[in-house]
């Protein structure tokens, strides 16, 4: 264990973290989220969607984590498990960051077209968490069905973090921000306390 890692950073020492991003400019913010990640001793496997690739490359992620970034539902890993089987199997824990407006409808609806919607739906959510950390304009956030479908999700099992108030890149003020690193951090910490 390395010697900067603090008690409560113990816990995740030797965890799996499965970190997914969809589409939006919050998407600059994982890189620092999985970088705190990798510090304390966490392996970190990354899934993008397209949209989240135009947002934060990645190489970006690869560099931090060492590891290759699922990003096309059409890439295998060995023979035998399709990669979105062997991701979803080894994750102790899942967060999807920024999990967009698009992809809330997606995982209500069963909708499996992306690697992240693909790769979420193999995910035994009775033995592993999946977090979704919703980030927004604060318009699309308030919109009815956003709300139904965060209600939904949460029937279904998700953990779902309340986004912040604040200044968004459309030039607006309101919820629909995505939570800083270290809520997010703490999130993921959450799950094997």
């Amino acid at each position: 264990m390395p010697d900067h890692v603090s008690q409560s950073e113990e816990l995740l020492v030797g965890r799996h973290v499965l970190i997914a991003l969809t589409g939006g400019i919050a998407c600059y913010k994982i890189a620092s989220l999985v970088s705190s990640l990798v510090q304390v001793g966490t392996t970190v496997d990354v899934v993008m969607t397209d949209a989240a690739t135009r947002f934060i490359a990645p190489l970006t992620f690869e560099s931090l984590t060492g590891r290759q970034v699922y990003d096309c539902q059409w890439k295998q890993g060995d023979i035998l498990t399709p990669l979105h089987i062997q991701l979803a199997e080894q994750a102790d824990a899942v967060l999807i960051a920024p999990c967009t407006m698009n992809m809330l409808g997606k995982l209500v609806s069963g909708i499996t077209n992306d690697p992240v919607s693909l790769t979420v739906s193999a995910v035994d959510r009775t033995m592993t968490p999946v977090i979704l950390a919703p980030a927004m304009n604060v318009t699309m956030f308030g919109q009815p069905a956003t709300r139904r479908n965060i209600e939904t999700l949460k029937g279904d099992g998700f953990t779902v973090l309340e986004p912040e108030d604040g200044w968004q890149a459309c030039k607006s003020f309101g919820k629909g921000r995505l939570p800083e690193t270290e809520t997010l951090f703490e999130a993921i910490q959450n799950c094997f306390a």
